[in-house]
């Protein structure tokens, strides 16, 4: 048992760091685990600790190099990932999610009421915005499910939000990643772009205070 929660915590939760090593072992095989981590990270809300932003930055870093990753499969294959996970969330909270909430545990009720105020003070565009919030990205499309959000609204964010998402940290790793003084200060340059991608977020929080502000 101990074994196999050091290999979760040390191997999947920092799988961008052991991409080089995978590859050598299993080759393209290496697309399929990327797949399923993006697609749990988004698609299960039991997982919103699984690598994102840095695994996509790392991979773009990576297809820059000699490591053998192909840029425009690695987009495409994360692309999908993206998008059905997100779609595969929404089912979930439209089909179980009041369930799951009333009868376990692993699901943290903060999360969900930060996601649900942040739905109440951006209405549809949150699912695009939310993409570049870590953990909020992956209880964003479950609570839309539970609010019954129409699904081609969902649809069409969830589309536009994860070419967005998707490009921008793949892109960045590919043009950046491996510039010396990037490479050497990885987990910081990943916590900036980060910061960077939630600007949009943050505006919209100032515009919804200020708009309650002159209201009142």
């Amino acid at each position: 048992m101990e074994t196999l929660v050091y290999f979760f915590s040390e191997y999947i939760m920092h799988f961008d760091k052991y991409i080089p090593v995978v590859m050598q072992n299993y080759g393209y095989w290496v697309y399929f685990f990327l797949f399923a981590i993006i697609f749990c990270e988004t698609g299960l809300v039991i997982t919103p600790f699984l690598p994102g932003d840095s695994l996509l930055f790392a991979c773009g870093a990576l297809a820059a190099s000699s490591e053998g990753l192909h840029l425009w499969t690695l987009f495409f294959i994360c692309l999908i990932a993206a998008i059905l996970g997100d779609s595969c969330n929404y089912w979930i909270g439209e089909e179980f999610g009041h369930k799951l909430l009333s009868k376990t545990t692993l699901i943290k009720q903060e999360h969900i009421k930060k996601t649900e105020q942040f739905y109440e003070k951006h209405g549809h565009k949150a699912i695009f915005l939310c993409r570049f919030a870590p953990i909020v990205r992956t209880f964003a499309p479950f609570v839309a499910g539970i609010g019954s959000m129409h699904y081609r609204t969902f649809a069409m964010w969830n589309i536009i939000g994860a070419i967005s998402w998707v490009s921008l940290f793949i892109g960045a790793g590919y043009f950046f990643g491996n510039v010396p003084f990037v490479k050497n200060n990885f987990h910081f340059v990943a916590l900036g772009i980060i910061l960077v991608s939630i600007i949009p977020i943050i505006t919209e929080v100032i515009k919804a205070q200020r708009n309650s502000t002159v209201a009142k």
